[in-house]
């Protein structure tokens, strides 16, 4: 039986997400726009499933758009400021997911001042040059930071971001793909514009997520077409994915407690025994306020180093070297390579879950000790 330590790509779609879903697929089929007895079913459960996802983050009903995932979400986010909010300037970090540094490299190609404030060997920015930067022009900024990253783990101090911002005027855009279900969020206690999630990263179906935006924030359509989504975003809803994502949303948040002191006890093990059988390893971004989900370790130099990871597949074990957003194809990582990582080491991303196990772990490092000792 295969060994699934890469969730922060995807996580496996819990039992009581598929039960919810299932009506949907074969029983509950009008399309939500209708105005008989069966769109109207299938209506309800919509706006059943946006007030659960509104509830889980503080925010009103009206706030919560659903989308394909959080790359559409962040690409709304950036584009719509840019397009409908009058934002001439983005500040945002080189350590950001692909969604928004792609997304940025479009707007500043069509002239929107793009700067990139500097990591540490963590990860982490300097809040106070974040204040500087906003203080040090009168340009319509937004700040667009991710909670936590998806490759190293290391967290951006939320809430922190949020009040600079708002002392200084600016609209605050955060990817918090891998936060929703993991950490508490409250925008009605935390200023922020956006915010974004995608329902496979908490044991949801993948292809559909969520966008929150600020009531006070007026925004146009990102794709046109029908008046789905209040006008907001054409085309019949994913119903299904919706109403998984909100019983996965759901649970996650019931559970957020219990499911975090397991994942974190499996990773400070995991964490224990590569320190007890290995030698010159590194391990990457914060360790002391981290993603509890995620460990990234560097291993030095070796025969299998360079293999590693396709090593680890043909013995059942699914790990990744950082992002899983890059068609299959491993690259280099652009994290590591902003905290200055050492390019000759070789990167293993290993991200757990509330369904992993102390005795997969041993089997891991059983195999890792075969492959690089």
């Amino acid at each position: 039986m295969r060994i699934y330590f890469d969730n922060a790509a995807t996580t496996p779609l819990d039992k009581e997400v598929l039960d919810a879903m299932l009506p949907y697929f074969n029983g509950f089929y009008g399309n939500p726009s209708s105005i008989h007895a069966d769109g109207r079913q299938t209506r309800t459960a919509i706006e059943k499933a946006r007030r659960t996802i509104a509830n889980s983050i503080g925010a009103s009903i009206g706030e919560i758009f659903f989308t394909s995932g959080g790359t559409e979400s962040s690409n709304m986010a950036l584009k719509c400021a840019v397009r409908d909010l009058g934002v001439t300037r983005i500040i945002s970090s080189p350590t950001e997911h692909h969604c928004v540094l792609h997304t940025l490299d479009y707007l500043k190609n069509k002239g929107t001042n793009v700067l990139y404030l500097p990591v540490d060997s963590k990860g982490k920015i300097n809040y106070e040059t974040l204040a500087e930067t906003l203080r040090d022009s009168e340009e319509k900024t937004m700040v667009s930071l991710m909670y936590a990253n998806n490759e190293i783990g290391t967290l951006h101090d939320f809430g922190q971001i949020a009040e600079i911002c708002q002392e200084h005027g600016a609209f605050f855009h955060s990817d918090t793909v891998q936060a929703v279900g993991q950490f508490p969020i409250d925008v009605s206690k935390t200023p922020i514009n956006f915010l974004t999630g995608g329902a496979h990263k908490f044991h949801g179906p993948k292809g559909v997520g969520f966008i929150y935006i600020n009531g006070d924030n007026t925004v146009k359509p990102y794709l046109d077409g029908g008046s789905q989504e209040r006008n907001m975003r054409g085309g019949t809803e994913n119903l299904y994915g919706i109403v998984g994502m909100a019983e996965a949303l759901d649970i996650a948040c019931r559970e957020m407690e219990e499911r975090k002191t397991h994942i974190d006890g499996i990773r400070s093990y995991f964490k224990s025994r590569l320190l007890k059988n290995f030698k010159g390893i590194v391990f990457n971004g914060c360790q002391e306020n981290y993603l509890h989900k995620v460990l990234s370790v560097s291993f030095p130099e070796s025969e299998n180093g360079d293999m590693l990871l396709m090593l680890l597949d043909m013995a059942g074990i699914s790990a990744s070297g950082g992002s899983a957003c890059s068609s299959g194809v491993e690259h280099e990582s652009h994290v590591l390579a902003a905290i200055n990582g050492d390019p000759s080491y070789k990167t293993a991303r290993f991200s757990f879950s509330h369904h992993n196990t102390k005795e997969e772990v041993d089997k891991v490092i059983s195999k890792l000790k075969e492959l690089l000792n």
